[in-house]
Formats: structure tokens, C-alpha cells, sequence
């Protein structure tokens, strides 16, 4: 299923919303209309998923049994709680993570020998995950406006990465049960600024300016998704095609890459990682390419879905 966290013009409060085709419902109010209680909160709703899933369940299979639409399900008809997907917001599906982000440097074997040749160094892969984190502030809406001020940085980059949500939490995991504790997966831009990389030796702080990581549009449950290293990502930018790849091209898989975080440290219900970025990125190009305002970046992994976000200055900013 398709889990998205959304507001609307009348209720600017968001809440977790239930997807289907064209159409989102509101998921705490539309599972209570069917007996069923379910949390309006993404992160409630992931820790209490084991209750949650029936009333969720529910909602589809009454859809399903008409023609596929949540606005014809009959305890719903006339009540507001079904809107087209067009006339609602969508925010981040965690607006608020509780924790860092959790990313994987050079985790595609391309964008790790074109990261070494734009800074003039041999490329050598990994032998274990390179691991950093964004800050929680980073976390911005699948449509909404990316602020670039130059005075901050003026060497903005684009990266489209594939999120894992987990949904229970462990420690000292075993990488043959890692995909049992994932709750599902989302399309993340881990947007960059390079300048402050370089000036900083490290990855944090150019990596956690405010707004500068889209996430979204929704969570797809991982039991859509039954094997993760199938799927494939695009990021154009002004609709030319930047990055394009599959996540097979991995250099630590998933369940690798869950098995290493939770060696001794504790994994959550909720917390997210960003599993590496494909090789295309603007500062490894010739001549090196970099976002400005009035671009367009869409982000996709096709199986799950596309953000689209407006590059502006800090005079634009909303």
C-alpha cells in the first residue's frame, strides 16, 4: 500500500493518508468510519503497524470492491474524507524524522570512480559502507521548493537515492532477516552542497542544509516491493536525464547495509537510510554542472513514485 502524510486547505494539520490511483483518504478517520482504529501520525503509525495494517486492509478491500475507489466506498460517500490526490499537499511521509538520516556514500561503483576522477584521485571502492547522516531539518516535501542562498553555498547537487523506512527496531541484525525489519521504502534527493564538502573534509555539513532532502511522494509498503535491489532511478533535471540506474548496481545491498548499522548500535522503528546515490552527479561532470534557480528536479524510483522540485533563491522563498 501506498502511505502518504498530506493537509489540505481546510485542515492545514498533517496526517497520514491512505493512496490509491487518484485518490488519498484520510487513514485515522476513514479506518474509525469501518470500526477500525488507526494512528494519524507516520511515525505512530509505523511503531503500532501490527494494529494499524487491519484497518488500512480494510479501507482497500472495500475500495477494491468498488471499481478501485476510495471515494465510492459506502461508509466514506459524502463524508470529506476522500480528496483527489491533486488537491491536497503532500509533505515529507515523516515530516519530522526523530533521528538523523542514516546515508551510504559511494555506493554505486560508477559514481565512486567518478567522484575519484573529478577529484583527481584513483578510484578505489569500498571495502566497507561509508556511512554519515543529515540532520533532521534536511527533510523537505516531494513537491516543494528547495531554497539555494549563496552565501551559504553556490555549488548545489542533485542525488537520487532510494530510502528504507524500517518498521521494527534490533540490534546485532542477521543480514539474511534485515529485509523482515524494513517497513517500506520511499525516493529521497540527498541534494548537496559541494563546496562546503570540500571545505569541510567530511560529508555533514554540506549535506545538511535545511530543505535538502526531498522525500517522498509516499511510502510503499516493503510486501510491494518484494525484492529491493530491482528497482530503477532517474533524477532529470530541466527534463534532461541526469542519473539513471538500478539498484542492483548497489555495491552493499540492503540487508548488508542493515546488518552493519545495527553491529552495536540499536535500529528504530521509523529511522531512515538512504542507501547511495548513482553515478551522474553535477560536480563529476565536464565541465561540473550545478543547480540554479528556475530549475526543475524530478526524482524518481519508477516503481515507487516521482517528486518534483523548484529550485529558487532565498528572494523567491515561500
Amino acid at each position: 500500500m501506498k502511505l502518504a502524510s498530506f493537509s489540505t486547505p481546510d485542515n492545514p494539520r498533517v496526517r497520514v493518508g491512505l493512496v490509491l490511483n487518484d485518490e488519498i483518504v484520510d487513514a485515522a478517520q476513514g479506518a474509525r468510519a469501518l470500526g477500525f482504529s488507526v494512528p494519524d501520525q507516520m511515525q505512530t503509525l509505523i511503531e503500532q503497524y501490527g494494529q494499524a495494517e487491519r484497518g488500512l486492509r480494510a479501507l482497500l478491500e472495500q475500495a477494491h470492491q468498488a471499481n478501485g475507489r476510495l471515494s465510492a466506498i459506502p461508509a466514506l460517500q459524502g463524508s470529506g474524507l476522500v480528496q483527489p490526490l491533486s488537491a491536497v499537499q503532500l509533505a515529507a511521509p515523516i515530516p519530522r524524522p526523530r533521528k538523523n538520516i542514516m546515508c551510504l556514500g559511494l555506493n554505486y561503483a560508477e559514481h565512486a570512480r567518478e567522484s575519484a576522477a573529478a577529484r583527481g584521485r584513483e578510484a578505489q571502492l569500498p571495502q566497507h559502507p561509508v556511512i554519515f547522516t543529515k540532520a533532521p531539518t534536511t527533510v523537505n516535501g516531494p513537491y516543494s521548493d528547495v531554497v539555494i542562498d549563496p552565501i551559504v553555498s553556490t555549488q548545489i547537487d542533485w542525488e537520487v537515492e532510494l530510502a528504507v523506512i524500517l518498521g521494527k527496531g534490533g540490534k546485532h541484525i542477521r543480514e539474511d532477516e534485515a529485509l523482515s525489519y524494513v517497513f517500506g521504502y520511499t525516493v529521497l534527493n540527498d541534494i548537496s552542497a559541494r563546496d562546503l564538502q570540500a571545505q569541510h573534509q567530511q560529508y555533514f555539513r554540506g549535506k545538511s542544509i535545511d530543505g535538502y532532502c526531498p522525500m517522498g511522494p509516499w511510502i510503499v509498503t516493503a510486501d510491494e516491493i518484494p525484492d529491493p535491489q530491482r528497482l530503477t532511478l532517474r533524477l532529470r533535471v530541466n527534463g534532461v536525464t541526469k542519473q539513471e540506474a538500478t539498484t542492483d548496481q548497489m555495491i552493499f545491498s540492503i540487508p548488508r547495509i542493515i546488518a552493519v548499522l545495527s553491529n552495536g548500535m540499536t535500529l528504530e522503528p521509523g529511522d531512515i537510510i538512504a542507501t547511495g546515490t548513482p553515478s551522474g552527479v553535477g560536480f563529476a561532470r565536464t565541465p561540473p554542472e550545478f543547480l540554479r534557480p528556475g530549475d526543475i528536479m524530478e526524482t524518481e524510483i519508477a516503481e515507487i513514485g516521482v517528486m518534483r522540485n523548484r529550485i529558487v533563491g532565498v528572494s523567491e522563498a515561500r
